[in-house]
């Protein structure tokens, strides 16, 4: 991950152009970070022209996978390998809610990145995980905070680290799960030599716990999100050879009809961006909140790009909670935030 079309030349000049919000941010009970590039007049319905970006807490090596937990008003998010889930509330701020977050077992050199990566909620309100170091999808009590696999193989072989994913309805009340499997979990990625699929796969978990392969075709899949009508898939790659956005028009079986990229972030990534397309939330709206080059990337389900919110740092992905008009944004060592004028699908909903 840290190794993770309408944008031209002409476009990356005018993402230099942007605005900085940290000044007005100082004032606030959290530090202001980074800055809120528009490149759209649309993009002032999206985040008000003064809106700021807030740091809400530091000290993780990576953060990712952050979830608003609506059942008790707080936020959980990974430090993947630190090897840590963490609890966050305007309350009582940062605190460690589970410690190993992934592999609890002995000393071993296997893991890259043995924690926790992207979470859910269930469409029931269980804590769904990708466990880079249990190489599998799991539930998580949320008061025991006892584990329940879900799904760890593919046609009898080991998953190699599920990273993301997401929950959709296709006409079951107990929903269904998309999530990605790259190798970013194993020390030595692609080379790891407990790798048991010859593929970085994007997966669908059925309720009877069928796993159906949706693209083997992909380097690193990473983030997954689904339109609000759940009939497009997109799919991050975070290949720095090709740092883009698939989306795929799905069918009544939840499995693709067609695909094609959505949006190149290759532009971005030469303009100097941090970051890499990695973990994505989608509002209710059907506009894309992309982590990638430089930031949070906001796409018109056309896939022309409003603006980004840049916390100065790589950033892995993002969530909406509160009251959905907040995004949270984990982004390398930081936890940070940005009120929205618009509103996000949180909770069991996503």
């Amino acid at each position: 991950m840290t190794t993770r079309r309408a944008v031209l030349a002409a476009g990356a000049a005018l993402i230099a152009g942007g605005r900085s919000m940290t000044a007005e941010a100082a004032t606030r009970a959290f530090p202001g970070i980074g800055r809120i590039r528009r490149l759209s007049p649309e993009l002032d319905s999206v985040i008000a022209p003064d809106a700021v970006i807030e740091q809400l807490a530091d000290g993780m090596i990576w953060s990712e996978g952050p979830v608003w937990i609506p059942d008790g008003g707080y936020l959980l998010f990974s430090d993947v390998p630190g090897n840590v889930m963490y609890r966050w509330s305007e309350k009582d701020g940062k605190s460690i809610f589970l410690q190993p977050s992934g592999y609890a077992g002995p000393p071993t050199k296997v893991f890259r990145e043995p924690g926790t990566n992207g979470m859910t909620l269930s469409l029931t309100g269980e804590l769904l995980v990708c466990d880079h170091g249990n190489r599998a999808v799991s539930k998580v009590d949320l008061k025991t905070k006892a584990k329940t696999v879900l799904a760890d193989r593919f046609q009898g072989k080991r998953f190699n680290s599920p990273n993301d994913l997401i929950v959709a309805r296709l006409g079951d009340p107990k929903g269904s799960i998309y999530f990605t499997d790259p190798p970013y979990g194993l020390e030595g990625l692609d080379a790891s030599p407990v790798k048991e699929l010859p593929f970085n796969g994007v997966y669908l978990r059925r309720p009877n716990g069928e796993v159906a392969l949706v693209d083997d075709k992909l380097t690193f899949p990473n983030g997954v999100a689904l339109s609000p009508d759940e009939k497009r898939l997109y799919v991050a790659v975070s290949d720095p050879k090709g740092p883009i956005i698939m989306a795929y028009d799905l069918g009544r079986d939840g499995l693709p009809v067609s695909r094609k990229v959505f949006f190149d972030a290759s532009e971005l990534q030469k303009a100097g961006g941090p970051g890499l397309p990695d973990g994505m939330r989608v509002d209710a709206h059907g506009r894309l909140f992309a982590t990638g080059p430089g930031g949070v990337l906001i796409l018109s389900p056309e896939a022309e790009l409003l603006g980004v919110i840049e916390t100065g740092f790589p950033t892995a992905n993002c969530t909406f909670g509160e009251d959905g008009h907040t995004l949270f944004l984990t982004s390398n060592h930081v936890l940070a935030r940005v009120r929205t004028l618009t509103s996000g699908l949180t909770g069991a909903k996503r």
